[in-house]
């Protein structure tokens, strides 16, 4: 018996054996000997090409009635295929790309602007209830702090924006619902009057707005973090502050300017209401698209119970806490504000009711800070990141510490035995401090960035932004308390050079445990679980 397929003998047109070619000649003398051949031959000519593409199913004989293909297999006209089917794979990449652009750009850019611009109704709120209401130094420190408590439950948003999906997304709603809560809260600032009765409704205008804002920053980071996968290590989180610290400048500036001319707060509180809703516009109009999703279906099926999936991200999130290389930074970043008695709202009294500074001062100092931050932002994507972290860290406490004693200067006229005006001083030296404690948060989110886990990344971020503002928190009441402690009023400052004194010297303890910082890695060095 001889089994022979090449062009002389005549193969089945649908029956396809792909082998290594074998010579016809071998083929003719297994013929001769009697032997069982099969003998190969791959395709040559365009006729044999022709007769191995595959049909829809195998026919008796290709001359049969049977051997056209059955309309069920014909192709549709061109008319009624869809136009996504026209797409070729590179067309649809690069309108999956500009999704991810306009994602990035919603959340990334101009989440980060909207959250550092929440200083210019801010600004306007602490002139209302130092001045308006009339709070003391203490009264004023302790309603900052309690408003910022609802951004304590951050952990808690970012398990739901990891674990939980609405509709089919699971950033872009959150962005939503937290630029709404923000909407509704400085909204209703701005139309409720400005007196101590209506007092318990800001404060509670305060809280929600503060949740509205814990909800769409814990959202911003997650997406900011999956997106620096893709990209090289710290890029996009200095892009972030940079946005970050763009929008405080234009807040802290134009805050100033709106203050001075117009003394009113209510036209603050509707400007920065236009502008929540221009985000919330956005945010409604963008197509949740993400670096993970990208070349996937973004259908999301939920195989077990929505409590399951709360157990297993929080599981998650412990375990990833857990690991000492996550949880000595976390420690060492939190206890050092922690640790820091910050004096805010005595500062921020002593400067308008004791030296009677223009509200366009305080503005523009907080302006000079922000223009630090971009500058020390910028700074360190070029060169600081490819420094060890500990060493980095510890250079920057040593200059907060050392930044702190320029509140010294200011209270004991220093600067005027200098030639230095008060204004001067306060424009150039007075947000120093501050601006150094939120750059020194910057290397420890790169560092996070490429240690967080997939999956977990709005709730590590989460947790790590409301541990800062926990530490916070506490900072400020340390805060009342010393100022208490010292006796430190609205009527009489003279002990506030030695609270400034404690502040400092408490500013170097951090020192003391600066080892639970990765002493050898630096942020330009990515890792990856």
């Amino acid at each position: 018996m001889l089994v022979c397929l090449s062009p002389s003998c005549a193969p089945h047109p649908h029956l396809h054996l792909r082998a290594p070619a074998r010579p016809y000649s071998a083929c003719r003398g297994a013929r001769g000997a009697g032997a069982v051949a099969l003998c190969l031959r791959m395709p040559t000519t365009p006729e044999e090409r022709r007769r191995r593409r595959p049909l829809p199913r195998f026919r008796d004989s290709p001359s049969s009635p049977s051997a056209a293909a059955p309309p069920a297999l014909r192709p549709p006209p061109a008319a009624t295929v869809p136009a996504a089917r026209h797409q070729t794979p590179a067309a649809r990449r690069r309108g999956s790309l500009r999704e991810m652009r306009r994602l990035w750009w919603v959340c990334g850019g101009l989440g980060y602007w909207v959250q550092g611009f929440r200083c210019f109704p801010w600004l306007a709120l602490n002139f209302h209830l130092a001045r308006g209401i009339g709070l003391s130094p203490a009264g004023l420190q302790l309603v900052q702090n309690a408003g910022s408590v609802p951004l304590v439950s951050k952990p808690l948003f970012g398990v739901l924006s990891d674990a939980v999906y609405i509709g089919q997304a699971h950033r872009l709603p959150y962005i939503s619902i937290g630029a709404l809560l923000q909407l509704i809260a400085w909204g209703t600032l701005a139309i409720i009057p400005v007196t101590g009765e209506t007092f318990p409704t800001q404060m509670a205008c305060i809280l929600i707005g503060n949740l509205g804002a814990s909800v769409t920053e814990v959202v911003s980071d997650a997406v900011v973090t999956e997106f620096s996968r893709t990209q090289k290590a710290g890029v996009l989180q200095s892009y972030a502050f940079i946005a970050l610290a763009a929008g405080s400048l234009l807040g802290n500036l134009a805050g100033g300017y709106v203050l001075l001319k117009t003394q009113e707060p209510k036209i603050m509180f509707t400007a920065f209401s236009v502008l929540l809703g221009f985000q919330l516009a956005m945010s409604l109009s963008t197509k949740e698209t993400l670096p993970s999703s990208l070349g996937k279906s973004r259908r999301h099926t939920v195989k077990s119970s929505l409590a399951a999936n709360l157990r297993k991200q929080f599981s998650n999130l412990m375990t990833a806490i857990s690991e000492e290389r996550i949880f000595y930074p976390l420690t060492w970043i939190m206890t050092s504000f922690a640790v820091v008695p910050i004096l805010s709202g005595t500062m921020f009294c002593f400067q308008t009711q004791y030296l009677k500074l223009d509200p366009s001062i305080i503005g523009l100092s907080k302006v000079m800070g922000q223009l630090m931050v971009l500058s020390l932002t910028v700074l360190y994507n070029r060169y600081l990141k490819r420094i060890p972290l500990r060493r980095l860290t510890a250079v920057v406490q040593i200059l907060y510490a050392l930044s702190v004693l320029s509140d010294f200067v200011l209270v004991k006229q220093i600067n005027l035995m200098l030639g230095i005006p008060n204004e001067i001083h306060v424009l150039c030296f007075s947000a120093l401090a501050e601006a150094l404690a939120q750059f020194k948060v910057l290397p420890f989110s790169v560092l996070l960035s490429s240690l967080c886990p997939s999956g977990g990344e709005g709730s590590l971020f989460a947790f790590f932004t409301s541990g800062l503002v926990f530490s916070a928190i506490l900072s400020g009441v340390f805060g009342v308390g010393l100022s208490t402690l010292i006796g430190v009023s609205s009527a009489d400052y003279s002990n506030l050079p030695f609270g400034i004194l404690l502040q400092s010297l408490a500013a170097l303890l951090p020192l003391g445990w600066i080892s639970f910082v990765p002493g050898e890695l630096s942020a330009d060095e990515k890792v990856v679980i």
